[in-house]
């Protein structure tokens, strides 16, 4: 049974399992709804190909990310404006993973909604606490995880995303789902399936 095509928002800490609900929601989303597909945008997957490149902007946003630091607001705009001009086919559904990050990024997001017809995006915040970020992001040693980088990223997070939550948690023209992230895979997906409606 075909569905209406619906967007959402995924935010919570590095390491809180994005990437790992996002996968299983587009599958589900494909067992109920085979008529569309989902465009998924993961700003950080973008910038990593990005960064790879040799522009004076590639190299600047290169030393920016390999220092912890955020990246600027026109870059990380881009980061999900190339995508979904270029791929977005109209009636699929969106998925955006770690965007916004800022305040004021939310209100740019907000355009692409009511540009695109979207109602009521769906806000899925996973939320773990920076301790279980530290322990988790440290387990996955990735190249860019070293502990004093990690505490950078984690310090932003508070000073940045921390008010654009509010400003979705407040606003009524999204749904709002705070999601405890410290459970089982099963049990976070089984409660976002069905607060979105997923499970009959």
């Amino acid at each position: 049974m075909a569905m209406k095509p619906q967007s959402f928002i995924f935010i919570g800490r590095s390491g809180c399992g994005k990437g790992t609900q996002v996968e299983l929601l587009i599958k589900a989303l494909k067992e109920k709804d085979t008529e569309r597909g989902t465009l998924y945008i993961q700003t950080g997957h973008e910038f990593r190909k990005f960064i790879a490149g040799s522009s004076v902007t590639q190299e600047k946003s290169r030393h920016v990310y390999e220092h912890g630091g955020l990246q600027p607001e026109f870059l990380t705009v881009h980061m999900w404006v190339n995508p979904l001009v270029e791929y977005y086919n109209g009636k699929d559904y969106l998925i955006f993973d770690g965007t916004p990050r800022k305040h004021h990024e939310a209100g740019v997001l907000h355009s692409i909604f009511e540009f695109y017809g979207f109602e009521k995006p769906t806000v899925i915040y996973i939320n773990i606490s920076p301790e279980e970020a530290l322990k988790r992001l440290l387990k996955r040693k990735r190249m860019d995880d070293v502990e004093e980088e990690i505490k950078k990223r984690l310090s932003w997070y508070e000073s940045d995303v921390v008010p654009t939550l509010d400003y979705y948690r407040h606003n009524p023209a999204y749904t709002f789902l705070e999601i405890d992230g410290e459970r089982s895979v099963e049990e976070i997906q089984g409660e976002i399936a069905g607060k979105i409606g997923l499970k009959n």
